[in-house]
């Protein structure tokens, strides 16, 4: 889940692409990250390919290979792009090719691609500039899906997490505190942000968002593996993410030791129009 600066104002170094330091924090433990970090709808992979001229993905911001990796599994050929070495290093150990860079400033040496895809990271990249780079590489027809998975908590569950987080970190803003509202209307803004940059870069259709929906269930372990990788925690010092993880897992234990998340997966989507 992607950490948002504090005050969500328009001007552009509230912007989360201006944020590095936040962006290249899950770099910190790739291996946990890779091994908890949720992934996405089979039915979205496979839409983004059948809506594609063909096979060549481009990964843009791939992390440790999961968006990547599916991909693959789905027939296709993928190059990542990754600013964090620690993590491509990671993504390619599993098979994927990866080129270290951030993705506005990667040449592409004359390749090109069927669709471009980023799964958790196009936030992390400045929305025009990335929608003209990938107007850059993508063939004819070739498609842009920029995607996110949003999770939302049983009211109960958010509840219990917030209290311990407001106990620990009481003067951090906090998304955990956010669980508690509706979470895609607090996406809403990057989707927006996606949107009006390939619109602005041009070369596309009109930007459409497709949502699914989907369900998975946590053991406590299971989620406290997972609590690190989040955005607001992965820049916590030792002693007070273990305090936080204290306290979730035995408001886990008290629930039962399990409980259901809720995701919703949106990709904002467009098609490249013209020559290439």
């Amino acid at each position: 889940m992607p950490t948002l600066p504090s005050a969500q104002a328009d001007s552009s170094e509230n912007e989360p692409h201006q944020h590095r330091q936040a962006a290249e924090s899950f770099g910190s433990d790739a291996e946990r990250y890779d091994r908890a970090r949720p992934r996405y709808p089979a039915a979205m992979v496979d839409r983004i390919v059948a809506g594609s001229p063909g096979s060549d993905v481009l990964g843009v911001g791939c992390g440790t290979g999961i968006d990547a990796r599916q991909f693959q599994a789905a027939g296709c050929r993928v190059l990542g792009v990754e600013p964090d070495a620690r993590m491509a290093d990671l993504a390619r150990r599993s098979g994927v090719e990866v080129d270290v860079a951030t993705f506005e400033a990667w040449d592409p040496a004359g390749r090109a691609c069927d669709a471009v895809v980023a799964g958790q990271s196009w936030h992390w990249i400045d929305p025009v500039a990335g929608a003209a780079k990938a107007a850059q590489v993508l063939r004819p027809g070739g498609r842009l899906a920029a995607f996110w998975n949003v999770f939302q908590l049983p009211p109960d569950v958010a509840e219990a997490f917030t209290a311990v987080h407001q106990r620990v970190m009481p003067d951090s803003p906090s998304n955990l505190q956010a669980m508690k509202k509706q979470a895609l209307d607090g996406y809403q803004v990057l989707f927006t942000r996606a949107a009006d940059g390939i619109r602005e870069a041009g070369g596309f259709s009109e930007p459409e968002q497709w949502r699914f929906d989907w369900e998975w269930s946590y053991t406590r372990d299971a989620w406290l593996d997972q609590m690190p990788t989040l955005g607001n925690l992965t820049q916590l010092p030792s002693d007070k993410l273990a305090e936080v993880l204290a306290g979730v897992g035995a408001a886990v234990d008290a629930m039962g030791g399990s409980f259901t998340m809720r995701y919703t997966t949106v990709a904002v989507t467009a098609a490249r129009t013209g020559a290439a």
